[in-house]
């Protein structure tokens, strides 16, 4: 009778691993009859949408890629005329979207920090000027600081919007992806020197001290937020 609960238990876990790795082999690489919306998919560049368009860093993780040695992006753009504009649009895009979403991190600590603390005031212009700088110069900063990106992977699809399947109007078009990977002592360095740049714009003593506290271990916060830890 034991064996056969032991010999139970193991199948059932076995059904259950299973299962799982199915679903999560559906989340990271989904068939294209899956992704109809108002288009159809008349061609691509491989016969399944790679998971990495939509979640880079999972995606990597899930494929054994060298998640601590590199950090992975992905940018696709919106539909283009044609399929070498469209991929040529993705890969000089890429280093403006990742700087961006540093600089969108950013701004979340700085707003995170001014809920129940008293050290930073979100009524306070400098705390304010400071946002302003965040939302509306940082990023274009950041892009000088971002080195050693590069592109691994690309991705193209071919489409042909319908009036039918709700789009405004019947036409086609070339969509482009690209899958990034950067050093990860590159991107801390960017993203530490990013959240220096936001402290130094600070004029008075007290304020820069309570960004420098907000944005202290940036590089590592980013990077947990990427990965879903924080």
């Amino acid at each position: 009778m034991k064996k056969n609960l032991i010999l139970f238990a193991l199948t059932f876990g076995l059904i259950l691993g299973c299962s799982s790795n199915k679903k999560e082999k559906e989340l990271v690489e989904k068939k294209h009859e899956g992704l109809k919306k108002d288009f159809v998919v008349r061609d691509a560049s491989s016969n399944t949408r790679p998971g990495w368009v939509e979640d880079a860093e999972l995606w990597a993780k899930e494929y054994g890629k060298d998640t601590s040695k590199y950090r992975y992006f992905s940018y696709e753009t919106e539909p283009k005329v044609g399929r070498s504009i469209a991929c040529n649009l993705a890969k000089a895009n890429a280093k403006v979207d990742i700087a961006g979403e540093i600089a969108t991190f950013i701004d979340k600590q700085l707003a995170s920090s001014t809920e129940g603390r008293a050290g930073i005031d979100e009524n306070n212009p400098q705390v304010q000027g400071l946002r302003e700088f965040v939302s509306n110069t940082l990023a274009e900063k950041i892009q000088a600081l971002i080195h050693g990106a590069a592109v691994v992977k690309t991705y193209w699809e071919k489409r042909n919007y319908q009036v039918d399947l709700g789009a405004k109007r019947d036409f086609s078009a070339f969509t482009c992806a690209v899958f990034i990977r950067i050093p990860s002592k590159r991107l801390s360095a960017a993203v530490n020197e990013a959240a220096n740049h936001v402290v130094k714009k600070a004029d008075d003593p007290e304020t820069k001290a309570n960004v420098k506290q907000a944005l202290k271990d940036a590089s590592k916060n980013f990077v947990k937020a990427k990965q879903g830890t924080i």
